[in-house]
């Protein structure tokens, strides 16, 4: 069977150009039997034209999970408690779902046992980001103010007693808040008396 053509090629994701050279067949033929094989349960369709072996997704590491959420919704970096857990600054972390800051529009896409959440932001907001092991993800700063933002904004819960502020650069998080709007430089404010930052 041509499909384990596909497991042999450890490939974490596959274009239906990927599927016409790996099995060698025409593109047509590939567009075929990338559905043929979605059906079967063979293949996880992300989104057009992007699929993941459904043997697969169960086994990813934490950077393959990472890497995935960059490629379903491109612009975006991994942030939020995810980011803040990822540096183990915060204990807070929702199982199997990975949160991400985007550009395009705020959306959640479950893959199996996984929720991928992508959450607006103002193109004016969007940076201080940082490319790691071929992923890209929010500073700890940058997380923090991502989340104050948002809290600030009522568009997200958080925990704050689970953080380590210890391991935060204030000056940092202030001069990333600094380009939001008052409600969140009030918000920041008040987290900083309440923690002693």
């Amino acid at each position: 069977m041509k499909a384990f053509d596909l497991v042999k090629t450890n490939k974490l994701i596959f274009t239906i150009d990927d599927l016409s050279s790996i099995l060698s067949i025409s593109k047509e033929s590939a567009k075929v039997t990338a559905s043929r094989y979605v059906k079967k349960n063979f293949l996880i369709r992300l989104k057009n034209n992007l699929y993941i072996l459904s043997e697969k997704i169960g086994t990813l590491s934490e950077t393959e999970l990472f890497k995935l959420a960059n490629l379903i919704q491109v612009p975006s970096y991994i942030s939020f408690t995810t980011a803040l857990s990822y540096y183990n600054i915060s204990t807070q972390q929702l199982q199997g779902v990975i949160e991400s800051a985007a550009l395009k529009r705020t959306k959640s896409i479950a893959v199996s046992n996984f929720k991928f959440d992508y959450i607006l932001l103002k193109k004016d907001f969007y940076n201080s980001f940082i490319l790691t092991n071929d992923f890209f993800i929010a500073t700890p700063e940058k997380a923090l103010a991502d989340i104050t933002y948002l809290v600030s904004m009522n568009r997200y819960q958080c925990d704050f007693e689970a953080i380590d502020f210890n391991k935060i650069d204030k000056k940092k998080v202030t001069n990333i808040i600094a380009l939001t709007n008052s409600k969140s430089i009030n918000f920041w404010n008040n987290l900083c008396k309440r923690f002693k930052i």
